[in-house]
């Protein structure tokens, strides 16, 4: 085998056209920018040397930074507890403003006897007496009052279009023993609870009426025996 080396001058060829050839790096204008060719001495443009030319183009500079409106801050603790504040003070008025009308409109319709002290007011339901100690008859109270007892504040009357409700109040210097008896006699039938220094006796009849008595020692006068006669009625 027979090797073949390089061939003689042909290396030299190669570095000659290598060596040839330059690169060439064109230079711009620093003044103008324009682009000034390899062997002038200034530039065409502007006239400005080409020493200066050769120079660095200068860094154009950085964007300034625009800088937005600040942003409003919502609205501090401070006023939105006064407004919390506001808001509930203001239902409070309103509240009180209402009730108040109200009381006002039943009190217009509310009489006071100046004498007996007897209430009277008159109700979108019916008329309704109130702290009356008027002495009730039996047809009223569904019982006889028991004898000798006296009429006492705290009695009601209540006239509605569903039916009535009569509360009469009475006292008496007798013991709860005798008043009990009295009215077991008076409410065959009724259904009695006894315990010390109480009896409630309770008589109904049919779904249209009832009668309680409710028998017990009143300590604010002067230990006398109360007896509280509610009676209902329905149309």
């Amino acid at each position: 085998m027979q090797y073949i080396g390089p061939v003689p001058g042909r290396r030299q060829s190669i570095q000659a056209k290598l060596n040839d050839k330059e690169i060439i790096v064109a230079s711009f204008c620093a003044k103008c920018g324009s682009a000034i060719p390899l062997n002038e001495q200034s530039c065409p443009t502007c006239g400005t040397a080409a020493a200066a030319a050769s120079a660095s183009m200068p860094t154009p500079p950085a964007p300034a930074q625009v800088s937005g409106a600040p942003v409003k801050s919502g609205p501090s603790a401070l006023k939105i507890i006064l407004i919390i504040v506001a808001i509930i003070v203001g239902l409070g008025i309103l509240g009180i403003g209402t009730l108040g009308f109200f009381t006002w409109r039943y009190m217009r319709t509310m009489h006071v006897d100046s004498q007996t002290g007897q209430m009277t007011m008159q109700t979108p339901g019916g008329k309704l007496n109130l702290n009356t100690s008027q002495n009730f008859t039996a047809a009223e109270l569904g019982t006889d009052p028991y004898p000798g007892a006296q009429s006492t504040r705290g009695g009601m009357k209540m006239d509605l279009p569903s039916g009535s409700l009569v509360t009469g109040v009475f006292l008496t210097s007798d013991p709860i023993s005798q008043v009990t008896d009295y009215y077991k006699s008076k409410l065959s039938g009724a259904s009695v609870a006894e315990k010390p220094g109480s009896t409630v006796i309770s008589l109904e009849t049919g779904h249209q009426e009832s009668v309680m008595v409710t028998i017990t020692n009143s300590s604010r006068d002067d230990g006398k025996t109360k007896i509280v006669i509610l009676h209902t009625t329905k149309k």
